[in-house]
């Protein structure tokens, strides 16, 4: 299985003794240290407004991390297309892509979170439409060699050529966060890589895998697992108290995020609003606890065919990265098992 980072670092506000970079300082180093452990990635979110200081700036970040690092993958989960200047936004994905070697994964999406779109001043409800001339943009600004103009609904650009150009031919990846069936096929017939959410139930992710992969193959192509990355939060909890506590925090934080996120009317249809709120449901979903506990709910994903896990732990515990790695990467870092009538658990390290 491949293992990478999916997050954000927070910028607190204060008075002038307060270092309001200190979080992004500590987070860069967090993102050395994985590198350095045998994560394969980092994915970085985009949210804006919510007063708690989560990442606006995702490229301006990856760009540290890029100058910090050697091999670690630098993905954006995901970049919200409706709110950018496409043109803008090309130039600057290609220079952190050539900068870093050609490492960006570039993940977009078309947003969900109503405060956003409320006080970006653009009516969610051309999400869409903003998304795709986006989008289209910012490919045929990577892969034209000539100049062009474009004149859409949403953006007019004359006689331009976007430089500079990318590392990686014809673009680097494109990665596309989607919930609703309908969506993950559209994903899969774009030819993009597919991103499943942290809060949906480990078989709901199985499911949504499922149909990306039949989708994939219904179109003519061979099906990669390491085209679809499952985020997944983790914890490698100290006892059963630890790991109460650590539910009951991920309940609160996801329950804060839903009402900032939520409609007026309470009528918002985006699957990342769809979970239960309930401590089961956030325990069930989420990889706590044990070693061996959590190895349990890594074997079940990679039994589904799953082999690309992206995980958001607590903020910046550099102690739960290592357990991780230390305690569970190691069993799962070969081919995967062949299908047996009786299997054990795999043998984890230092447990």
């Amino acid at each position: 299985m491949k293992f990478g980072l999916f997050g954000s670092a927070q910028a607190q506000r204060g008075g002038p003794d307060l270092d309001s970079g200190q979080g992004f300082k500590d987070y860069i180093e967090y993102n050395v240290e994985a590198e350095a452990l045998g994560y394969d990635s980092t994915f970085v979110v985009e949210h804006h407004f919510t007063g708690f200081g989560q990442v606006s700036a995702s490229l301006n970040l990856l760009t540290w991390v890029a100058a910090r690092t050697k091999t670690l993958r630098l993905g954006t989960a995901v970049i919200v297309l409706p709110w950018h200047n496409p043109v803008l936004l090309a130039e600057q994905a290609a220079t952190i892509d050539l900068l870093s070697g050609g490492r960006l994964e570039f993940g977009v999406g078309k947003g969900y979170r109503h405060n956003e779109f409320a006080s970006f001043c653009i009516p969610i409800e051309e999400a869409d439409e903003r998304f795709e001339e986006g989008l289209g943009l910012i490919i045929k600004s990577w892969t034209s060699n000539e100049r062009f103009s474009h004149h859409g609904k949403y953006w007019n650009f004359e006689n331009i050529i976007v430089e500079p150009p990318t590392r990686q031919k014809p673009h680097p990846p494109i990665w596309m966060a989607a919930g609703n069936p309908d969506s993950i096929r559209k994903v899969a017939r774009r030819g993009a890589k597919l991103m499943l959410d942290q809060l949906a139930s480990t078989q709901l992710a199985i499911d949504r895998f499922n149909i990306y992969k039949a989708e994939v193959e219904a179109c003519g192509r061979k099906f990669d697992p390491m085209d679809v990355a499952v985020s997944r939060a983790f914890y490698v909890a100290k006892n059963a108290e630890d790991k109460q506590k650590a539910v009951e925090a991920r309940l609160a934080n996801q329950t804060r995020l839903a009402k900032l996120s939520q409609t007026p009317d309470g009528n918002s249809k985006s699957s990342m609003l769809s979970f239960d709120q309930t401590l089961d449901a956030a325990a069930e979903s989420a990889m706590f606890g044990t070693p061996d506990e959590i190895a349990t709910k890594l074997s079940r994903l990679r039994a589904a065919g799953v082999e690309h896990v992206l995980l958001t732990g607590p903020a910046g515990s550099r102690e739960n990265l290592r357990a991780f790695a230390h305690d569970i990467m190691p069993a799962f870092s070969g081919p995967a098992p062949k299908p047996a009538a009786t299997r054990t658990q795999p043998q984890l390290a230092n447990t």
